[in-house]
Order: C-alpha cells, then structure tokens, then sequence
C-alpha cells in the first residue's frame, strides 16, 4: 500500500472516529438539557398545583375546573383516590388515557417509551390533616423533543457525510503534493539505475516542507558524495593502469629476449633476469600498496585503541634503523604520549613517512611528537632534496611523484602519501607538508588525542 493511501485512510478512519464520537456527545448532550427543562416544567407546574386550595379538599379533587387551566396538548393529568378511582382527569392522548390507574403513596418521577415515544411523569400524593386523600399524576409526551432529535440525527449525519468527503478530497489533494517529492525522488532513482548516470533532484524550495527539502539535499549529497567517489574509481583504474603497463611490459619484453637468444647470451640473461626481478618487485609493491589503499576507503578500517606513541615512535625508528642503517630520533619533552587510535595504522603511517625521509635524504631523520590543547602533534623532519613548490599541491593525489626517473629508482609507486593522508582523515586529523628544495622536509600531523570515530 502506498504512502499516500495509508496516510488517506489513517485521516477519514480519524476524522470518523472522532466524528463518531462528537456526535454521540452532542446529541446525549441536547437530551440531557431538554430532558432538565421538561422535568423543570413540570415540577413548575406540580408546585403551582399543589398550591390551589382546592386540592388538599376530598370534596374539592374531583372539581372539573380544577385541573382545567393546568393542563396542555400531549399532556395527561389525573387524581387518584386510595381506592384507586380515577375522580378527575384531563387528557386528549389515547396512548395516555390507556395507562392504568395504580394508587401509590411513593413521590415518584421518571421516563418511559410509548411506542417509541419519550413520556416524562411524575406522581404526588395529596394529604389532608396528615391523611393521604389521593394522588396526582402529570404525564407528558415530549412529541416536539422526539422531532427535534430527528432533525439533529439528520444534520449530524449530512454533516458529518460531508466533513468526509471534504476531508477525502482534501487528504487526497495533500499527500498528493506531499508525496510528489518523493515520487520525484523514486523517478530519478529509477532513471539513475536504468541509465547509469547519476542524477540530483531540483529543490524548488516552494510549497514543500523542511523535512523534503532536507531528504532532497540528503539525497543530492548523496549523488555528489557517489559522482566523486565514481570518478575516483575511475581515475584510480586508469592511474593503476598505467602504472602496471610499464612494469609487465619490461617483463614481457626481457621474457621475450630470453626466449629468443638469451639463453646462449650470458650477459642478456643476467641482464633480463635481473630486470624481471626488479619490476616483479615492483609490481608486487604497487599491488600490495594498491590493496591497501582500497582497504583504506572502508569507513570502519580502523580499531580504536589508548596506546603511548612514543613508545611506538621509538620501536618504528629503531626497526628502521636495524633495516637501513639510519639515524632516526625521536624528541619529545614527555616521557609518554597517550593517543586514542589505530595503533597499527599510526606505525604504518610512521612507517610511510620514515621510508620516504630515507629515501630521499641521507642525513639523520628526526621524529618530534608534543601534546596541545588535547591534540597531538607528531612531525617527521629531514634534511634532504626537498620538493617543488610546483608539486606540494599535488603530494597526496594517488599515483604522483615529484620525480618519476628518481621514484623509479627508490621503488616508490605514488601511492604512500595517499595512503598516509587517509588514515590521517579517518582519524580526524589533519596533515600538513613543509619543503624547501634542497633544504629538506617536514610532515606535521595533529590529530585529536581522544579519537571519537
């Protein structure tokens, strides 16, 4: 069932509901106030009886002007002896002169139903000297109450007829407009997985609620986020395959030599062999760095933990320098650093850096990590070549290198900044270059020291 017609029959199940219940109370309402006024009426006009003289007399209770001025149309009034004779009666209704004469000595008031018709009565006794000398009874049919509720039952019912269809009509007309964004929506969703291509939703900003136009600019985002993230998918596939052409293109040509006439050439089989072991090497570091670059685009690649980073800072630079044979140290005016991270993905950046600053450097590498105002900042300095100024806004693109002939001979692929800024990114962080051609280079990193992500 569509929103649209759940949200209908929610609205007309409700009005009638309440409909139902209005009217019930109006119309028990307009009873229980007539019903107060009759029974007023006729408790007025009992206490203007009582009050004649001639009726606390025998002799005087079957006098035929005595009830004659009191009574009306639709009304009986009748005196009752102990014996139960009728000794004086006014009346005109066949339905009331058919009621039995009982004599009771009880005060007694109420309603009954004669042929479907409400008769309010009430019957009191008549004393003289303290001796019950007979009973008056007063009915009357409330003839103009009955036709009055008839016609209230009639307006409710057209009423409350009407107040559904409008609310049909108008419910139908509303969710027609409120849902139109969202058809809208599912429309371009649809067209988006037909044809391919993504598409954003015009947001009008007139006649539409807040909260469509958020879900519209949530979705335009979303398109945005999807284009950028398709288009680096793409950069990425052709960055990848340019850089894998040159490397199984040198093991297919030396492959090729050898099988032609390398293997009576000692010096062309040296020389192939050694050729297909370097690219091989570098094409499994450009796979391995590859693979981690794209498990690096998953949201939740990290595991966060509370570890000293400057324990970590110093294990790093000592496996590095047990590796290359280099001077690495670490500055720090604490003697413990507390991070909230992913302990292995911080020494791999560490690692990233390092390998970079050995690289391209030949002097002693310094590591310097300090604590401000909850942030940790760590810097990797080195007094190397340096980079470009022409290049620095281009380090951290996939695949870039401010020297390919040099990265080539180091074995870099392009990728260890790209990876090193987005585990930056994933912690909150932020990283920053500083170089001088020549002069050497500096990586600072701040990151939050209580990681929330």
């Amino acid at each position: 069932m569509t929103l649209r017609r759940r949200f209908t029959f929610f609205t007309i199940f409700w009005l009638i509901f309440i409909l139902i219940l209005f009217n019930i109370f109006v119309y028990l309402f307009v009873i229980k106030i007539t019903m107060r006024s009759e029974e007023q009426l006729l408790t007025n006009k009992v206490n203007i009886l009582l009050e004649d003289p001639r009726i606390d007399q025998p002799t005087g209770l079957a006098d035929p002007d005595l009830l004659t001025d009191y009574y009306n149309v639709n009304e009986l009034i009748r005196v009752v002896t102990p014996d139960g004779r009728t000794v004086n009666e006014q009346g005109s209704d066949p339905e009331l002169l058919a009621f039995k004469t009982e004599f009771s000595s009880e005060f007694e008031t109420g309603m009954l139903y004669v042929e479907g018709r409400r008769v309010i009565y009430m019957e009191v006794p008549l004393y003289n000297n303290g001796r019950i000398i007979g009973k008056l009874e007063l009915y009357r049919k409330l003839t103009l109450l009955d036709s009055y509720l008839q016609v209230l039952v009639i307006a409710l019912t057209v009423t409350s007829v009407g107040a559904i269809l409008f609310a049909i009509l108008g419910t139908y007309w509303f969710t027609s407009r409120l849902t139109s964004p969202i058809q809208h929506m599912v429309q371009t969703m649809r067209e988006i997985d037909r044809s391919g291509k993504l598409r954003k939703i015009e947001i009008s900003g007139k006649d539409q609620s807040a909260e469509l136009e958020q879900l519209a600019r949530a979705f335009n985002q979303m398109i945005d986020r999807l284009d950028r993230t398709f288009a680096r998918q793409k950069q990425f596939v052709a960055d990848a395959s340019h850089e894998l052409k040159t490397p199984l293109t040198v093991i297919s040509s030396y492959a090729n030599m050898l099988s032609r006439w390398g293997r009576d050439d000692v010096n062309v089989r040296d020389e192939a062999i050694e050729a297909i072991s370097k690219e091989s090497k570098r094409l499994q570091n450009l796979t391995k760095s590859m693979l981690m670059l794209a498990e690096a685009e998953q949201e939740d690649w990290l595991k966060l933990e509370t570890f000293d980073l400057v324990q970590l800072a110093d294990e790093t630079a000592d496996m590095l320098h047990a590796t290359f044979q280099r001077m690495i140290r670490v500055h720090t005016p604490k003697t413990d650093v507390k991070l909230s991270g992913d302990k292995d993905k911080i020494r791999q950046l560490l690692v990233i850096l390092l390998d970079n600053a050995i690289k391209y450097s030949k002097d002693p590498i310094d590591i310097t990590i300090s604590v401000t105002k909850g942030n940790v900042r760590l810097s990797v300095s080195d007094k190397g070549v340096g980079i470009p100024e022409n290049d620095m806004p281009h380090l951290f693109e996939r695949f870039f290198r401010v020297d390919g002939a040099r990265s080539r001979t180091t074995g870099g692929v392009g990728l260890g900044l790209s990876i090193a800024k987005r585990i930056v990114d994933l912690h909150n962080g932020q990283i920053d270059v500083f170089s001088k051609p020549d002069q050497g280079t500096t990586i600072s990193i701040v990151l939050p020291q209580k990681n929330r992500s």
